[in-house]
Parts: structure tokens; sequence; C-alpha cells
């Protein structure tokens, strides 16, 4: 019998450009909906990330005030393959609720 309940995740990334990338992989590779994906500063701060890369790294406008976190409403079988997909982007930190 397969888990299907619902489960938030949460993942930390340093750049928008590893957090976009993860979005990316949960959409094509594991088939989560795009509604159901979420991406906004882990602070309270406007943010770009904790480092450059290479989309903002010539903006002095850019904000590196602190990580990038991507949250999911995922089913809890997909619990392997969302984790693969966030490492696989540069994850640094996971949550699970």
């Amino acid at each position: 019998m397969t888990d299907e309940s619902t489960i938030t995740i949460r993942v930390r990334f340093r750049t928008r450009e590893a957090a976009d990338l993860a979005v990316e992989h949960l959409v094509q590779q594991v088939g989560i909906s795009r509604p159901d994906i979420f991406i906004q500063s882990a602070s309270d701060q406007n943010t770009n990330g904790t480092s450059s890369s290479r989309g903002d790294v010539n903006r002095l406008d850019a904000p590196h005030e602190g990580e990038i976190e991507v949250s999911a409403d995922i089913a809890a079988s997909q619990i392997p393959a969302v984790q693969q997909s966030f490492g696989n982007a540069g994850a640094i930190h996971v949550t699970g609720k």
C-alpha cells in the first residue's frame, strides 16, 4: 500500500539560480504540479541568495541577505525522488512536516 498523505518539504539554497533549477527538476522530472511549489526568502529580508550566481553577478543592487527557501506540497511516496532532486540542485538544508 502506498502512503499518499501530503507533506510539505522545505529546502534552502544559497542562490536563486539553484532554487529555480530545483523547481524545474521537481516539475519536469518528479511530476510535481507547479502551483504546489513555492519560492521565497528564508528570512524576513529581500534576498537573491547568500552569493551571486551567473544571472546576478553584474548587478550591484542584487541583495545577498540570506538563503532562498523552496517548499513543495508532495505525497509522502514522493519523498525519496524529491530529496534526490533537491540534492542534485545543491540544497543545503532540508526539513519536512
